[in-house]
C-alpha cells in the first residue's frame, strides 16, 4: 500500500509538472503570435500617412508654382500698349544721323508691333517733317511692366555751308495707336532742293540692336 500511495503520488506530480509546462508555453505562443499583428497595423498607419503626407506638400507645391501672377506683376498680355501707358523718349545714336525712339511700359505687359509714326517739328516756321517707313519685318515685342523697346529714326546729317533746321519736337504716336506724345529733341537737318523728308526713314519697334 505504500509503495501505491508513492507511486499515485509521483504520477500527480508529473502530471502537474506536465499541464503547468504546457500552459506556459501556450502563453508564450499565444504572446508571440499577438505582437506581431499588434505592430503591423501601427507600422502600416505610420508610413501610408508619411507618403499621404509627403504626396499633398508636392502636390501643393507644384499647384503654387504653376500658378500665374497677376496683372500686378505685369504677367498678363493685355494686348495692343496705349499710348497712356508708354514713357517715350528720344537720344542719339551711336552713328551719325540715327536717333533712338524708346518705348519703356508703364502698365501691365502689353505688346508693339509695327512703325511709330514720327512728325518731327521745327522750332520756327510752319509745318513739319513725317518720317518714312522702312523696308523691314515688323517683330511683334511684348513688354512687361517696366520693360523698353526702341525704334531708331534716320535723317540726313546738315554737311551743307547752311545752318540748316533746326528739329526740337518729335511727336511719336504708338503702333496700333491714335493717341501721341510730344518729345524733346535737337537734330539739325540740312536744306536742300530736294525733299528732305525722303531721308528721314523709322524702323518698326524691335529691330537694330536693343
Amino acid at each position: 500500500m505504500r509503495a501505491q500511495k508513492i507511486t499515485l503520488a509521483t504520477l500527480a506530480l508529473v502530471t502537474g509538472l506536465t499541464l503547468t509546462a504546457c500552459q506556459g508555453d501556450d502563453t508564450a505562443a499565444s504572446t508571440d503570435d499577438a505582437a506581431p499583428a499588434a505592430s503591423s497595423p501601427a507600422g502600416d498607419d505610420g508610413g501610408s500617412g508619411k507618403e499621404a503626407a509627403e504626396e499633398t506638400a508636392a502636390t501643393s507645391g507644384d499647384t503654387a508654382s504653376d500658378a500665374p501672377e497677376g496683372s500686378g506683376g505685369g504677367q498678363i498680355n493685355t494686348g495692343p500698349c496705349k499710348t497712356a501707358n508708354l514713357d517715350i523718349s528720344s537720344a542719339h545714336g551711336m552713328g551719325e544721323g540715327t536717333l533712338h525712339i524708346a518705348f519703356k511700359n508703364t502698365g501691365d505687359a502689353c505688346f508693339l508691333k509695327g512703325f511709330p509714326g514720327v512728325d518731327l517739328k521745327a522750332d520756327s516756321g510752319p509745318g513739319g517733317i513725317n518720317a518714312n517707313r522702312s523696308d523691314l519685318a515688323t517683330p511683334s515685342v511684348v513688354l512687361k511692366t517696366g520693360e523698353s523697346t526702341r525704334a531708331t529714326l534716320h535723317y540726313p546729317a546738315n554737311h551743307s555751308d547752311g545752318s540748316g533746321v533746326d528739329i526740337t519736337l518729335l511727336d511719336i504716336t504708338p503702333p496700333n495707336e491714335i493717341h501721341s506724345k510730344t518729345v524733346p529733341t535737337k537734330i539739325n537737318v540740312p536744306v536742300t532742293d530736294h525733299s528732305t523728308s525722303d531721308e528721314v526713314i523709322i524702323d518698326p519697334v524691335g529691330t537694330g540692336k536693343q
